[in-house]
């Protein structure tokens, strides 16, 4: 049961790569024709794909985990760039659903 739980941690961390290469592509391809570097913020692409959800989100954070969380932490990364924050994310999700045993080194 762990090692399908791995799996599926694993599977939406190659898909997290997935958004965080084409993300990467496309600010990209923007900073290329404006000449300038451009990066989308979560916070943008959130928006545009549901906005209820954000303030549905923002209201849950504020209330079981207090507006301190909201504020200066998930603010911040909502404005990071989509690539960067599916790529840490997949990279997390990778590793925790990794196959192999870690061993103590020995010394």
């Amino acid at each position: 049961m762990v090692s399908l739980l791995k799996l599926l941690v694993r599977f939406v961390g190659f898909l997290l790569l997935a958004v965080a290469l084409v993300a990467a592509v496309v600010d990209g391809s923007k900073s290329i024709a404006a000449s300038t570097p451009v990066f989308t913020p979560v916070v943008q692409v959130w928006l545009e794909l549901s906005p209820a959800t954000l303030d549905a989100a923002r209201a849950a954070v504020e209330h079981h985990a207090g507006p301190f969380l909201w504020d200066p932490v998930l603010k911040t990364v909502l404005a990071w760039p989509v690539w960067a924050v599916a790529a840490g994310l997949a990279f997390v999700l990778m590793l925790a659903g990794d196959r192999r045993r870690r061993r103590a080194a020995v010394l």
